[in-house]
């Protein structure tokens, strides 16, 4: 419908199969669906429809799939629709890739068709480019597209290739062999009801009657090729066509026709250009979304390593930080830490006071173990009153440990809790303490072995287990 100029009609068909994809479909499958709907989009004009469809096809491309037809193909559309809306090197690059997935999917329509693509791309690079450069880009489409005609068994892209072919002739200067191509191409298109069969036919035609200086035939077919892409709404054939129209006139010296064919080619590339812009301005939306999407993965990941009623690292929070921890110590040569803290009497501070003045003396102990410890230092809340900290840049003092798991007692047992927990017994810690270059596990084990003496030895006292470097036993407090 779209290539018969019928766009109502494709627009209301379009509408009734673009939400449609398969639930079970593969990636790739998906992927192939979603960038040839968004061609289509571009080619009604619903252009941001099209580039949020193309997005999110080429997001769902499967690299993997190297060999499969359905990638070829679906990298041809990309290619084709980049050089729609400008982006032609990545356009160029994106074809390039197809031709080669589609020679090593072993499917010869769907290399056919990238061949199509990618040749009528490089006659557009010709077109545009420096006249020095054009024959031999031509001559390169030229092989692409004989290679496609060789194979093609699909009318719809033999018609495509034979445009493209009859243009790469005109431009290499086999000019009879082009115009034979031109007429057969325009000959299909009509009897198909192929509007862009027929605009690049009469396109093709009127290269080649300018070639041939016979400017006036090559005005009305010019003009023809321009008013059958205005039909079908392609950007890209309208804005190479009414650019080569223009240059005939000019040729004729026929201004009116000339400031009309300008017009027509300034009106696609504002087309062009738009399109562009709107791509942008959904890349910055995208982009935006994105950053604050991974601000909240990123929340939500220290959330869940965060203690909720202590602001301290939870467990998971300190397995995670540990490791590297324990790993940039042991490259400076240095001995970690682990300070393994548990809070005397806490189930009577429960019973007596209840649940939320317990909350509330176990957040004043978090607060002390932070001003107790250095901002280097890990401090965690390894679960219900029992707390974790681990010294990693121990420096020369092999006695950090130790220190450390003394100024806490002290601190606890010196501090004011008649705020927190009014004339209910105030709590005190025993702490178990260890050394040594091991894993997390291991520390922790040492130290739960020094504060099972600590609470056996009556409470509120540091005990430390002996390390490989026997780090002398500090006892201290009652």
């Amino acid at each position: 419908m779209l290539n018969a100029g019928r766009l109502p009609e494709a627009n209301s068909l379009f509408d009734e199969v673009v939400t449609k994809v398969s639930p079970g479909a593969d990636r790739w499958v998906r992927s192939a669906v979603l960038v040839n709907r968004a061609v289509m989009a571009w080619r009604l004009g619903r252009i941001p429809l099209a580039l949020e469809l193309a997005a999110e096809g080429w997001t769902d491309l499967d690299a993997d799939r190297s060999d499969s037809p359905a990638v070829a193909h679906t990298m041809g559309s990309l290619g084709y629709l980049m050089e729609g809306i400008g982006n032609r090197r990545a356009a160029l690059d994106m074809l390039r890739l197809s031709v080669q997935v589609a020679r090593r999917a072993g499917n010869t329509d769907v290399l056919a068709h990238c061949l199509q693509r990618l040749g009528g791309s490089l006659n557009f690079r010709a077109c545009s480019g420096p006249p020095a450069a054009a024959p031999a880009i031509f001559e390169e489409a030229l092989a692409y597209l004989d290679e496609g005609l060789g194979i093609v068994k699909d009318e719809v892209h033999r018609r495509a290739l034979l445009g493209a072919c009859g243009r790469s002739l005109a431009g290499v200067g086999q000019l009879d062999k082009a115009e034979e191509m031109g007429e057969e191409t325009l000959r299909l298109a009509l009897d198909a009801d192929d509007l862009w069969g027929v605009s690049v036919g009469n396109w093709v035609l009127a290269v080649v009657r300018r070639e041939k200086n016979d400017f006036d035939e090559a005005r009305t077919l010019a003009s023809r090729a321009v008013t059958s892409a205005e039909r079908i709404n392609d950007t890209s054939l309208l804005l190479r066509f009414s650019t080569e129209l223009a240059d005939i006139c000019h040729a004729l010296g026929d201004a009116e026709g000339e400031a009309e064919a300008l017009r027509r080619s300034m009106a696609a590339s504002r087309t062009a250009r738009e399109t562009l812009q709107e791509g942008l301005g959904q890349a910055l939306e995208q982009r935006r979304v994105a950053v604050q999407a991974q601000r909240l993965a990123v929340a939500a990941q220290e959330a869940a390593a965060r203690d909720p009623l202590t602001g301290l690292a939870n467990r998971l929070g300190l397995e995670r930080a540990a490791a590297a921890l324990l790993e940039s110590t042991a490259a400076r040569g240095r001995v970690p830490w682990l300070v393994l803290v548990d809070v005397d009497w806490f189930k009577n501070v429960n019973d007596d006071a209840g649940h939320a003045t317990g909350d509330a003396a176990l957040r004043e102990i978090a607060a002390l173990l932070r001003r107790e410890c250095r901002s280097d230092d890990l401090v965690a809340r390894w679960a219900g009153d029992e707390f974790v900290v681990l010294l990693g840049d121990t420096g020369p003092n092999m006695d950090v440990g130790p220190n450390v798991a003394e100024r806490i007692r002290a601190a606890v047992d010196g501090h004011d809790w008649t705020m927190v927990l009014g004339a209910v017994r105030r709590p005190t810690v025993s702490i178990g303490v260890a050394a040594g270059p091991a894993k997390l596990d291991q520390l922790f084990a040492a130290a739960d072995m020094a504060l099972y003496r600590a609470k056996r030895h009556g409470r509120n006292r540091v005990e430390v287990e002996p390390s490989v470097d026997e780090v002398p036993e500090i006892v201290s407090g009652n």
